[in-house]
C-alpha cells in the first residue's frame, strides 16, 4: 500500500510541469491559483506540483542559497559562532536604503557570523547578504559565480543567480528548483537553527528585529524564508516537522504585479493553507 501510494505521489511531481496543479489523489491541497509551488514530505515523497515550469524571479528566497554556500564554505558547529566579520563602508551606507529590505550596520564594528546570518535571515537583510558574499568572495560577482556552481551541483537546472540579495530581478528559478535546495540547505544544523529564531538584533542595538517568516510555530513550521517584489510577487520556502517528519514546500509568484508588502501577505496565507492542509492529511493518514 505505501508503495503505490508513494508511486502515485511521485508520478504527480514528475508530470507536474504544465500550469494546471497536479495533486495526489489521496492528499487534497489547496494549491494557489496564480504562481508555482511544490511540496514534498520527507519518507512519502513529492506531493505535487502546481504551476508553470518558466523559471520567475525569487526575490529574497535568493538568501537561502547565500546561507547555504556560506555555510558549506565556513560550517557553525554547535555552540560556535563563527569568525568576527568586520562591516564594510559599503553595507554601512546601504543600512539607510529606504528601497529594500536593510539592518542598521556601523562601519568597522565587527559581528560574528551567526549573527549576520540571522540578519540576513531573518529580517532579510540585503546588505548583509551582499556584506557576506564580498567577505566570502571578494566580489559579489565571484560569489554569484559560487551560487550557480552549487545550483548545478544540486541539479537546479532552471536556476540563475546573479546577487546574493535577491533584490534583482534577474535571479529567477522555479518551484521544484528551490525545493531540491530546501531539502539539502535543511540538512545544516546552522541553517536550521537560524531560520527557526522568531527575532533577532543588531549587537548594540536594542531594538528587536522580528522573523518575515510569521508562520514559524504554525502547523509545525520552523522556517524558512520569505521574499517579496513587484515583479516577483511574494514567494515562500517552508519548512514544518509533522509527526516527525519533514515537509518542505516553496510558493512562488504570488500576487506579482502589486507592492512587496501585499505580495508577501499573499504568499505567506497561500504557505499557511497549503501547511495547515498537510498537517491534517499526515496527522489523519494511519502509520504516517
Amino acid at each position: 500500500m505505501r508503495r503505490s501510494l508513494i508511486l502515485v505521489l511521485l508520478a504527480g511531481v514528475l508530470s507536474g510541469c504544465g500550469g494546471a496543479p497536479v495533486r495526489g489523489a489521496t492528499v487534497p491541497l489547496p494549491w494557489p491559483d496564480e504562481g508555482q509551488a511544490a511540496v514534498e514530505v520527507e519518507g512519502v515523497g513529492g506531493l505535487g506540483v502546481s504551476g508553470g515550469a518558466e523559471p520567475v524571479p525569487i526575490a529574497s528566497v535568493t538568501k537561502v542559497m547565500t546561507a547555504y554556500v556560506i555555510l558549506r564554505r565556513h560550517p557553525l558547529r554547535p555552540g560556535d559562532d563563527g569568525p568576527l566579520i568586520e562591516v564594510d563602508r559599503t553595507a554601512a551606507d546601504e543600512s539607510y536604503s529606504r528601497l529594500e529590505s536593510t539592518v542598521p550596520l556601523r562601519e568597522g564594528r565587527s559581528v560574528r557570523l551567526r549573527r549576520l546570518l540571522e540578519l540576513m535571515m531573518v529580517p532579510s537583510g540585503n546588505n548583509v547578504a551582499r556584506l557576506l558574499a564580498r567577505w566570502d568572495s571578494g566580489s559579489e560577482q565571484r560569489f554569484a559565480a559560487r551560487m550557480n556552481d552549487a545550483a548545478r551541483r544540486l541539479g537546479m537546472a532552471a536556476s540563475t543567480y546573479t546577487g546574493a540579495s535577491g533584490n534583482e530581478d534577474t535571479t529567477v528559478s522555479t518551484a521544484p528548483d528551490q525545493l531540491k535546495l530546501a531539502r539539502a540547505a535543511m540538512r545544516l544544523p546552522a541553517l536550521r537553527e537560524v531560520v527557526a529564531r522568531t527575532e533577532t538584533s543588531v549587537p548594540g542595538d536594542a531594538r528587536r528585529l522580528p522573523n518575515t517568516n510569521t508562520l514559524l510555530n504554525r502547523h509545525g513550521v520552523i522556517g524558512i524564508k520569505t521574499g517579496s517584489g513587484t515583479a516577483a510577487g511574494g514567494n515562500l520556502m517552508w519548512a514544518s516537522r509533522v509527526r516527525g517528519r519533514l515537509v518542505l514546500g516553496v510558493i512562488l509568484g504570488q500576487a506579482a504585479g502589486t507592492n512587496p508588502v501585499a505580495a508577501k501577505a499573499a504568499a505567506l496565507e497561500a504557505g499557511d493553507r497549503m501547511s495547515a492542509a498537510v498537517e491534517r492529511w499526515l496527522l489523519d493518514r494511519p502509520g504516517a
